[in-house]
């Protein structure tokens, strides 16, 4: 399994705070089947996203932790005004390095409409945005049907593996099912943040989407797909999400 998604470096953001946790969080992935997991650091107003020292921070993990699992920097970047020239100037910056894919992540208390335009703008310089847990996001809960947009017009949609199995209460359970009967979901990934919580585990949730949509998809969502976006593939699994009527909340109420 390949994680596209986690804070697994330390002093950088609101993951671990010692290399003692950043090792046992390598370990933990690699004992639950992770060969690959991609350091994916905040980028917003709080925590300042320097490349080159972060890389070296990879670099010394990977020693640290030997040859499993694989380690590679990306970022988690916080779609702001700031942040979005910054990677229209350098759209390699933030990037999955060696792909065109970026996480992006979405502010839980504004989704203003110009969001579409600036997945727009990303394509034109070449960046695919990767939506990181929409399913957790209170606004896009109230407007689903706006994921499911972004992902017709080419954005990859990546659900937290702990939605699946419960771990951010029924609500967001429930907003990930829905996601998942749209066929609004192309990854998985852990968000891992620690060894007790926020845990490096795939594992559960790709039998826990197994059982919603089979074999065949929980592997590539797993597998398949973010294998694909660590090596600047198109994703083996994107089928057209199901547009059309929609409950407001899907997490409840």
């Amino acid at each position: 399994m390949v994680d596209i998604h986690s804070h697994i470096l330390p002093e950088v953001d609101d993951g671990p705070k010692t290399w003692d946790v950043c090792l046992a969080m390598c370990r933990m992935a690699a004992a639950d089947g992770i060969t690959h997991q991609v350091a994916t650091p905040h980028a917003n107003d709080r925590y300042h996203y320097d490349r080159p020292y972060l890389q070296g921070l990879v670099a010394h993990l990977q020693e640290l932790a030997g040859d499993a699992p694989k380690l590679s920097l990306g970022c988690d970047f916080h779609l702001s005004y700031d942040n979005l020239q910054d990677v229209l100037a350098n759209p390699e910056r933030y990037a999955i390095e060696g792909s065109h894919y970026m996480l992006v992540e979405l502010s839980n208390y504004s989704v203003p409409q110009q969001t579409t335009d600036c997945f727009l703008k990303l394509g034109d310089r070449g960046i695919t945005a990767v939506i990181t847990h929409p399913e957790r996001n209170p606004i896009l809960r109230e407007s689903p049907q706006r994921v499911l947009e972004w992902a017709e017009q080419g954005c990859v949609i990546q659900v937290t593996a702990s939605a699946l199995t419960g771990f951010w209460g029924e609500r967001v359970r429930r907003a990930a099912h829905w996601l998942f009967e749209h066929d609004a979901v192309h990854v998985l990934a852990t968000d891992a943040h620690d060894t007790e919580k926020r845990v490096p585990i795939l594992s559960a949730a790709r039998d826990a989407a197994a059982d919603l949509c089979g074999e065949d998809v929980a592997d590539a969502l797993v597998e398949g797909n973010p294998m694909a976006i660590i090596s600047a593939q198109p994703l083996p699994y994107f089928p057209r999400p199901v547009l059309g009527s929609y409950r407001k909340t899907p997490g409840g109420n």
